[in-house]
């Protein structure tokens, strides 16, 4: 089958089994023909409002079945879905809505912009069935960077809203699975791997949230076959005393992404889930390129993030300039086709005239090609000229047992430029900072350890596995005695 619009593929799924269940989450079911239905009656609501072809609606709603809903009558009213997060603060909400300058919004008020509600009561008799024109935009989405390292980005895609709903997106998303999301569905890579599965198949089981305790309850209740985690969820899992003896067996596919995986957390993961059954995927929302390895290839390329697929090319480049050696370090670039795959609303792409891209991460290549991240190149703290990768920092901390998740980051200081600074989440435990300083400089060498580090009890990473550093700086800088 030729690729046709996101519109008609909903509408082929309840013309074709009506009956069956695509959506299970806290706010209802939906079968095929309902979201159809509900599909409709959004597309008339925003056409009512204005919204046209190409435009842009801004959808800030919580997990469920409701978020389905409405970006599914987007498509259909021949817009594009610009997922934003409820979490974000005032100010962060206004300037992404300053770039993104959407014709309507979903979810919230915002001065000077119109908000579209669905009409409460049911929808006329057989209203659902008057067809509405088979519009497709030519951008299917429009979510924002992570902004972990400064002002959050609108990413246009660059690929129109039509799909072929019979040939499965990657290797790594099959057609007709059951599929549980429990990152946000506005970050983008649970965005898009919801969708793109929705759309070839797959029946979606929403969480509002991730759990530890629902996640697992919910691979055994609904005979989950695909997840997508991050790092952050899968230490969480591990550490959940049920862990060992839930019923996975319906598992056929685990997908972690989103930030760098500790080697002990993820060869711990392996032992659990099994390594045939976990595929990790280095990627952007940018869609610049992207690498895969699948868990037997990681147990012989320990920490690798794998080797470039679905026609990305790869280089590590040093300061110089010059491409990197096997195992030398530099800032990753990618290439994948002779068009961009995105572009940036209000900001500049540091994309090269002959298409090379990069996320800022810095990594190396070992003599196989495969790919190792070490981190961002705009989260690397500099103490006394040492350069410090957050993430070596994280890794320790979180093998503490109470340690439930960690964030390091630089904090400006007089005599060193930076000090290495940590907030550890430790749940309801009551170890303290001494502790957990001190353990730290059994794993890590002088220089190297942090010089302070913060306890909290709730998480520090949202469910996308994102953390804002430049947050936690500035307040560590603002506590006493934190400067030398």
């Amino acid at each position: 089958m030729a690729r046709q619009s996101i519109s008609r593929i909903f509408r082929q799924l309840a013309e074709t089994d009506p009956e069956r269940v695509v959506v299970i989450a806290d706010d209802g079911r939906l079968t095929a023909a309902e979201l159809e239905r509900e599909g409709v009656r959004w597309a008339r609501a925003l056409i009512a409002a204005g919204v046209r072809r190409d435009d842009l609606v801004t959808v800030s709603l919580p997990n469920g079945a409701g978020f389905v809903a409405a970006c599914v009558g987007v498509w259909k009213a021949g817009a594009t879905p610009q997922p934003l997060s409820p979490r974000l603060t005032e100010s962060e909400r206004v300037a992404v809505l300053d770039l993104a300058r959407p014709t309507a919004i979903i979810g919230f008020e915002a001065p000077g912009r119109r908000t579209v509600r669905l009409a409460t009561g049911q929808s006329s008799a057989g209203d659902h069935c008057v067809a509405l024109p088979d519009l497709w935009a030519r951008s299917w989405k429009a979510p924002t960077s992570s902004g972990s390292t400064g002002r959050p980005k609108v990413v246009l895609a660059a690929a129109p809203a039509l799909l072929d709903p019979d040939v499965p997106v990657s290797p790594f998303l099959p057609l007709g699975a059951t599929q549980l999301v429990a990152g946000p569905l506005t970050h983008s890579a649970v965005f898009t791997y919801a969708f793109r599965g929705l759309m070839t198949g797959h029946r979606l089981v929403i969480l509002p949230r991730f759990d530890e305790r629902r996640w697992l309850a919910a691979v055994a209740e609904h005979r989950v076959t695909w997840a997508q985690l991050v790092p952050t969820m899968m230490h969480r899992l591990l550490r959940a005393p049920e862990h060992a003896a839930s019923e996975l067996g319906s598992l056929q596919t685990v997908l972690h992404l989103g930030s760098p995986c500790a080697p002990k957390l993820k060869s711990a993961f392996l032992d659990w889930i099994g390594p045939e059954r976990v595929i990790e995927v280095y990627a952007g929302s940018e869609s610049n390129g992207l690498t895969m390895i699948r868990g037997d290839e990681w147990l012989k390329h320990r920490g690798s993030v794998g080797r470039p697929i679905g026609g990305t090319e790869l280089r590590v480049v040093r300061d110089d300039g010059k491409d990197a050696a096997p195992g030398e370090t530099g800032v990753i670039w990618m290439r994948r086709g002779e068009s961009a795959p995105y572009r940036y609303l209000g900001a500049g792409s540091r994309r090269s005239a002959d298409g090379w891209d990069t996320l800022g991460d810095i990594g190396r290549l070992d003599d196989d090609g495969y790919l190792y991240v070490l981190d961002r190149a705009d989260d690397v703290i500099d103490r006394g000229g040492e350069k410090i990768y957050p993430a070596e920092i994280e890794h320790v901390l979180e093998q503490h047992p109470a340690v439930r998740g960690s964030v390091a980051f630089g904090v400006p200081d007089d005599e060193y430029g930076q000090l290495v600074h940590a907030v550890a989440d430790t749940a309801d435990d009551t170890v303290s900072a001494a502790e957990l300083l001190a353990f730290a400089a059994t794993h890590l060498a002088p220089g190297r350890r942090p010089d302070g580090v913060r306890i909290v009890h709730e998480p520090l990473r949202d469910d996308a596995g994102k953390v804002r550093r430049a947050r936690l700086s500035a307040q560590a800088a603002r506590e006493p005695g934190t400067r030398r």
